[in-house]
């Protein structure tokens, strides 16, 4: 498994906006169209396909969050035909990798459903941990850098 992030562009945009997470799974990722058009808003915002060689297998988006001022994962999402290979695994280490050379970023937050077990997991495996914040039904976690 070779897996990098691309920007989400004009040859990748219909692939990207196709993929979708498993039916029980839809209440805990925002779609990828809703994430592209909003990092239209939020430019602070990079959206990024993932792929795996040549293969798209989903999606992330993170950046600078000016409302929270602080840096943030937003979305990330692996289709439903390629779940359970370690991609999801790989996106955030390699998100995590590029915001910890970020000079000015510090720590990272992100926040899950409640229910999103295995994304609670994942991510206290790569050391976020719980900050006892609840935002918009969400728990918030973070990941300081030393």
């Amino acid at each position: 498994m070779t897996v990098t992030l691309r920007d989400v562009d004009r040859e990748n945009f219909k692939r990207c906006v196709k993929l979708e997470v498993r039916e029980d799974q839809k209440n805990f990722v925002a779609s990828n169209v809703y994430s592209i058009a909003q990092s239209k808003v939020e430019p602070t915002f990079a959206t990024q396909a993932v792929y795996d060689g040549d293969e798209m297998v989903g999606f992330v988006m993170y950046g600078y969050d000016t409302d929270d001022d602080c840096y943030c994962i937003a979305r990330v999402m692996i289709d439903k035909n390629h779940q359970g290979k370690g991609y999801g695994r790989a996106a955030m280490e390699e998100v995590v990798r590029r915001l910890r050379e970020t000079p000015d970023c510090r720590e990272v937050a992100l926040s899950i459903e409640p229910e999103n077990e295995v994304a609670e997991r994942l991510y206290e495996s790569l050391g976020f941990k719980k900050t006892g914040e609840v935002v918009q039904g969400e728990v918030a976690m973070r990941l300081k850098f030393d």
